[in-house]
């Protein structure tokens, strides 16, 4: 007998007992046991797809607005499901989560995670369902040890054999900053902006330095070379409002918030990266591809060693004007283009400021002692995204107005000044590539009518290594041309000779800066990251140097600056972060001309230690 394969191939199908379909035009009829086969299931084996079959294609969509998604259509929602107006509480009440005040990761209504119970705050004036609590607490600790350039007082010494001009080079420095903020806001806001917002954030921070030499501290000889200081400061205050009647369905909107706000003018912070008082009306359109920024500020006085706002002390005769545009894919679509006016009104002529350490900071004491007020007006152009794989951050300004009295000629002079910085940077699985490039203009003339050194008005920038970067981070004192001016400023990269950056006066009349890096950062881990930049730098034109200092020529060159830095995040979160980081300032020709410590080496060393704890 023949297997039953076999006899299944040779028999022949049983006869149709109807006539068989007759096929269209140009086509071959269907054979009989071709009908018997059953349509192709595409899921019968999970994960593969079946040889020749061709799954049918999906609806065409029309797009009515380009670059959104749309949205399902109605149908595609389940009917068997119905809409929870306490959702956030649905998951405690199945017995999932159990609230704990003290765990930030998981749902947590003093985290904004849950609604608030209105039954337990009868007294919080609020109606509605939709009031959220918003608690941020942070502990922000450093320990500093570095080196700089530490001139010798003049009436007295740590060290009565110290006779030079600049004595031993080391001081150490810890600062501890506590912050606490708090927010009450209406409405859902996973998806749009609240409808109103109440915030309040205090800092108290207390620090600790230690000098080698007298009258770095404190203006009067008699004061030790130590300093235990503490302050709290107000760093937002401010009511967010929101106007819904200019909202759309994809929550494009326009707000205006007034009060103690942060603000940061660019991309990276050049120019103006503040917390001030002011106010600002604020939005977007055509789903988010287009922002813009209207504001008015008006400068708070700050600390002089927690650089905190001093709420209590009357605001400054200085205030700042912003107009800025944003646009998504402009000129090259990944790059968002920002067009940028900022008009800063100075009028502090008559303003005479001494810090809380006895040091004149308004007017600088540079030239003639004057007091000085100015116009400046800063055009800006910056962009940031990307180049195919190519990250790219950039900016351009350049700064026109009049300063009523330049402190080299007591006359009215113009201010013509330019900034430009660009960084790019290539990515490489876990590992980024950057090159950075900034240059800032130089005055070239401290006699005639043109101030054209360029100066921000409070730049607090993520550049070139940042803070790591020992020329971002220290601030050098220029001992000899003015006692209590200061080279560059800490936290900034340009070379502007002011009194403070905090409490001092832009000043236009500098030798500016350039700058050239490289760096990269190792993603070893979710956890662990490493970093390294070296940046070569040089003062753009030392015209107004070699005037301050009655030197004949001083070089241009800077030194380069080495970085490395190491940051470790335990949770992989930003709740827990800490960081070690070393840089070195090998000095160049120019830097060891203005500078000399007592042992007369041309390295300056920092590091800092940094622990950062967030609720």
């Amino acid at each position: 007998m023949l297997p039953a394969l076999l006899l299944m191939q040779v028999t022949p199908p049983p006869p149709e007992e109807t006539a068989p379909p007759v096929a269209p035009p140009g086509e071959q009829p269907a054979r009989d046991w071709e009908q018997d086969i059953p349509p192709v299931d595409p899921d019968i084996i999970e994960g593969r797809e079946r040889p020749g079959y061709n799954a049918p294609l999906p609806d065409k969509i029309e797009q009515e607005n380009e670059g959104a998604i749309r949205a399902p259509p109605p149908q595609a929602f389940p009917t068997d499901q119905l809409p929870i107006p306490d959702r956030w509480r649905l998951i405690e009440s199945l017995g999932l989560v159990r609230e704990n005040l003290l765990d930030p990761y998981n749902q947590n209504t003093y985290k904004g995670d849950r609604p608030i119970n209105r039954a337990k705050v009868p007294w919080l004036p609020i109606k509605g369902d939709d009031w959220f609590f918003v608690a941020n607490l942070i502990s922000d600790s450093v320990y500093e040890p570095r080196t700089f350039p530490i001139p010798v007082g003049v009436q007295t010494t740590e060290d009565p054999d110290r006779i030079d001009v600049f004595g031993d080079d080391f001081s150490q420095v810890f600062s501890q900053t506590f912050i606490a903020g708090f927010a009450l806001l209406k409405g859902s806001t996973t998806f749009k902006p609240p409808t109103i917002e109440y915030r309040v954030t205090l800092a108290y921070n207390v620090n600790y330095v230690d000098v080698p030499e007298r009258r770095v501290l404190f203006v009067e000889p008699s004061r030790p070379s130590h300093r235990l200081d503490q302050f709290l400061g107000v760093q937002e205050a401010f009511v967010d409002y929101h106007f819904s009647q200019f909202d759309n369905d994809r929550f494009d909107f326009i707000s205006i918030r007034a009060g103690i706000q942060p603000f940061q003018s660019d991309f990276r912070g050049f120019l103006f990266n503040d917390q001030q008082l002011g106010v600002r009306l604020f939005g977007s359109r055509d789903n988010n591809r287009f922002q813009f920024n209207l504001g008015a500020f008006w400068r708070l006085e700050k600390d002089t060693n927690s650089g905190l706002n001093a709420i209590l002390r009357s605001p400054r005769d200085d205030f700042v004007f912003v107009a800025n545009a944003y646009r998504q894919d402009f000129l090259i679509p990944a790059l968002t283009s920002q067009f940028t006016v900022v008009y800063n009104m100075n009028r502090e002529a008559d303003d005479i400021q001494i810090d809380t350490n006895g040091f004149p900071v308004r007017p600088a004491l540079l030239g003639t002692l004057r007091g000085r007020e100015y116009d400046v007006v800063y055009l800006g152009y910056n962009v940031d995204g990307r180049v195919g794989r190519v990250n790219l951050t950039g900016s351009l300004y350049w700064a026109l107005g009049e300063d009523r009295n330049s402190f080299f000629t007591d006359r009215p002079a113009d201010i013509n000044a330019q900034f430009a910085a660009l960084e790019a940077s290539y990515d490489k699985d876990w590992m980024r590539f950057r090159m950075s490039g900034a240059y800032a203009s130089g005055d070239s003339d401290p006699y005639d009518d043109t101030e054209g050194g360029f100066d921000a008005i409070f730049e607090n920038p993520v550049f070139a290594g940042a803070d790591t970067s020992y020329w971002i981070r220290q601030t050098i004192p220029f001992a000899g041309g003015g006692r209590a001016i200061a080279v560059n400023g800490r936290n900034g990269i340009l070379n502007s000779l002011r009194s403070s950056k905090e409490q001092g006066q832009s000043n236009f009349n500098n030798p500016g800066l350039m700058l050239l890096g490289l760096g990269a950062d190792f993603d070893l881990t979710p956890e662990f990251r490493l970093s390294a930049n070296a940046n070569h730098l040089w003062f753009e034109n030392t015209s107004n140097l070699e005037v301050l200092r009655n030197e004949g020529s001083i070089p241009k060159e800077i030194g380069f600056d080495l970085s490395a830095a190491a940051i470790w995040r335990p949770k992989a979160t930003q709740n827990i972060v800490m960081r070690l980081s070393a840089a070195t300032l090998v000095a160049g020709d120019g830097f060891r001309d203005l500078f000399d410590n007592l042992w007369g080496q041309k390295e300056f060393y920092s590091i800092l230690a940094n622990v950062v704890l967030t609720y």
